[in-house]
């Protein structure tokens, strides 16, 4: 520091706190001040501005859960149960007599800047059920009457912190309770795909890490739909897996084919990127000959135990996933070679068609190996078969009542916004799961949903201290917005120095903040 002026690094360039063109002194002296700044100082401050701020949305959430939480405890299953609530996808929807339709009674809706200029209703939280969940189920109905409790809460939460965005519970059954209301848009064909138990803020909160191996036979007796349902199976399963997972899938007649022949022999992370890989490769598998499943158990064991001993893969739980029409025996010897007694890697074993011939081996395989048998005879049975393996891997955390709070990656979300603008704003989601704590469950492990809170980044970048001149200019220093963003995301972004102190920040996609040079 050289007396009376002050110096900034950003990456090694020095950089001075000037106006835009360098002038004299005192040509300048009446419009600027020059102040000395601890930086130790500013990032202490922002750390704890960020730390109150983030600290008050996790409360927000364990209010939200408490409350499930009691809610759920003092309310008797009902299974006549009838009454209406506020179907988002219904909603405000009249029939051609001009009656609202049942389930889509009058539901005020009024834009608000806070929620980008979307219509909600700040006063009622409303429900979406995806269309292959039967929106007047006994499970639904009982779920959205005692979580009609949550709306107080929503809203206390919103009047203790206005900085809060969407506040949802995601139900097990599949319904989901969003804050403020809405009016839920189908795609195209009119269908409402999204399935809260297939995000990721879900399923991180609902379930441990855990390292998955998918085998599926692909021998000559699977032809036809069988195939077609073996396959939307396994893109299923590969849904219900995030960044803290590790997968492989194998598929089997009488040899065991790696569908990656890059990845043999090992785990591979379950990001979107290999998780998308592998549903192009599945859709290009193709049936024949005999399926000979002893091969393909004792490579998945190998891989799974491998894993475990060389502290590779989640360190966390192991599941095999076979998906079959049929076992023709239960491979006892295999489990006695490689997971017994301990038991250590679960099996679950999906049953595929109509037929029940060797439905009784491959149950015994599941529950001889703490897992869980379902059979799925139709496209439209997978989605909720599937997702029984979630609560069964849940099940450790819920008899010990093990409430982690869990904080997603950055994501861009594009199922609530109406423009791609809208849809480009990266957030992260703070989650907690909700158990049930009536006494008749406690041993069983019900888990009950999630409840969470979406966090804008933009949020976070308006805790960063910013200084200006009354001029913009790119011979100045980097904004504090700048560098918060480039911590907190671990984007990096080149700097590219022309002359002296002149830097040219290039965001390479539409993800990056509103930066500017100060």
């Amino acid at each position: 520091m050289i007396e009376g002026i002050t110096f900034i690094t950003v990456e090694g360039v020095v950089e001075y706190l000037l106006p835009c063109s360098f002038q004299k002194l005192k040509d300048v002296e009446s419009i600027i001040k020059i102040v000395d700044i601890d930086g130790r100082d500013q990032v202490r401050d922002f750390a704890e501005d960020m730390e109150r701020m983030l600290g008050s949305k996790m409360k927000s959430v364990k209010r939200l859960a408490e409350s499930a939480e009691d809610a759920d405890l003092y309310h008797d299953f009902n299974k006549t149960l009838e009454f209406d609530y506020y179907n988002s996808m219904l909603v405000n929807t009249a029939d051609e007599d001009g009656n609202f339709i049942e389930l889509g009674g009058e539901f005020p809706l009024e834009k608000n800047k806070h929620f980008n200029n979307l219509p909600v209703n700040t006063l009622q939280s409303d429900v979406q059920v995806p269309t292959n969940v039967y929106n007047k189920d006994a499970y639904i109905l009982n779920g959205i009457y005692w979580s009609e409790a949550l709306n107080d809460v929503f809203m206390n939460n919103f009047q203790k912190d206005p900085t809060l965005t969407w506040q949802y519970f995601g139900s097990s059954s599949g319904f989901f309770r969003i804050y403020p209301g809405i009016k839920w848009t189908p795609d195209s064909n009119g269908v409402a795909a999204f399935d809260c138990r297939n995000r990721n803020w879900y399923i991180q909160a609902a379930t441990s890490p855990k390292d998955i191996i998918i085998v599926v036979d692909i021998s000559g007796s699977m032809k036809g739909l069988k195939m077609t349902i073996a396959k939307h199976t396994i893109n299923t399963i590969l849904d219900t897996l995030g960044e803290n997972d590790f997968v492989n899938v194998i598929a089997y007649t009488d040899y065991v084919r790696y569908v990656e022949p890059c990845f043999k022999g090992t785990l591979v992370q379950a990001d979107l990127d290999n998780r998308e890989h592998f549903k192009v490769l599945v859709d290009e598998l193709h049936v024949k000959g005999e399926g000979k499943v002893a091969k393909a158990m004792k490579e998945s064991f190998k891989i799974l135990n491998e894993a475990a001993t060389k502290g590779q893969g989640s360190l966390c739980n192991q599941a095999i996933m076979l998906i079959t029409d049929g076992a023709m025996e239960d491979f006892k010897d295999v489990f006695e070679e490689f997971n017994w007694p301990d038991r250590r890697v679960r099996l679950f074993t999906y049953l595929i068609g109509r037929e029940m011939t060797f439905a009784d081996n491959t149950k015994w395989i599941a529950c001889n190996n703490k897992g869980y048998y379902t059979h799925i005879s139709t496209l439209a049975d997978v989605q909720e078969n599937v997702m029984e393996y979630l609560h069964v891997l849940s099940r450790p955390m819920v008899i010990n009542h093990n409430h982690d709070i869990i904080w997603t990656e950055a994501y861009m979300d594009t199922v609530l916004f109406a423009t791609k603008a809208q849809s480009l704003l990266l957030m992260t989601t703070v989650a907690m799961p909700v158990f049930s704590k009536k006494k008749e469950t406690l041993s069983h492990g019900i888990l009950l949903g999630v409840v969470g809170s979406d966090i804008p980044l933009l949020e976070v970048m308006k805790l960063a201290p910013r200084y200006s001149s009354t001029q913009r200019c790119t011979r100045s220093s980097v904004s504090w917005q700048f560098l918060a963003w480039t911590s907190l995301m671990s984007f990096r972004r080149k700097c590219f120095v022309s002359g002296h102190f002149k830097h040219v920040i290039e965001p390479t996609n539409a993800d990056a903040p509103d930066t500017q040079l100060v």
